[in-house]
């Protein structure tokens, strides 16, 4: 029996798994989908081509798992800081907040999500598509519930999700923007953020909304 499978024996399958996975974001971040090597991944996890293979499948399927997993994290960094007891804007600020954190935390699986995933294109850009709907789902709940407490949640529900898919975009860009620029803290591009659209999210809620001039 060779060292490496006694090790592997030694470590549950969820803890060598993700080690892999750990490993892989790495790697995919770093030169994509396409140039990232199995190799290079094997030997940056500390384990052989052939366990990657047995026990998270072939590139692409590892790709995928990298993915699911990495959006799954983001998602509930987000819901786990909105605070249901506190009112619409707050709940958002400290959902972006928790964003911007988690991007600053983990910039290789913002990378792999954001970037490497919506060039692969296919079924990998689908999972993103997902999970943006997801994102833009939780800020169209938050800004009906602020409709909602003004009587105005028909106004809100109406073009709610559509704005909701603007601030998505938004937080996205900045996102971007503030991995180059690190000095800048995740409360602060929340704010920004909220100074930019949930003014207008509050006018709509009360009734006063922008129209063009004659």
């Amino acid at each position: 029996m060779t060292e490496e499978v006694q090790r592997a024996r030694r470590l549950p399958r969820a803890v060598r798994e993700r080690q892999i996975l750990d490993a892989a974001v790495q790697v995919f971040s770093r030169y994509g989908y396409h140039t990232a090597s199995m190799d290079e991944i094997s030997e940056v996890a500390g384990v052989s081509k052939p366990m990657i293979y047995t026990y998270l499948g072939s590139k692409e399927d590892l790709f995928a798992k990298c993915i699911r997993r990495e959006a799954t994290r983001l998602l509930e960094a987000i819901q786990d800081g909105v605070k249901p007891e506190l009112p619409p804007d707050m709940q958002l600020w400290h959902g972006l907040r928790s964003f911007y954190r988690f991007v600053a935390d983990f910039r290789e699986s913002w990378t792999v999500l954001h970037r490497q995933a919506l060039t692969v294109g296919g079924e990998f850009a689908a999972e993103i598509t997902a999970m943006r709907t997801r994102a833009i789902e939780l800020v169209a709940a938050l800004v009906v519930n602020a409709g909602a407490r003004k009587g105005l949640a028909e106004q809100a529900e109406f073009s709610g999700e559509g704005l909701s898919a603007a601030l998505v975009g938004a937080a996205e860009s900045l996102a971007d923007w503030a991995l180059d620029h690190p000095d800048v803290s995740d409360g602060v591009l929340a704010s920004w953020l909220m100074n930019l659209v949930w003014l207008g999210f509050n006018d709509l809620v009360e009734g006063d909304v922008w129209k063009p001039t004659a």
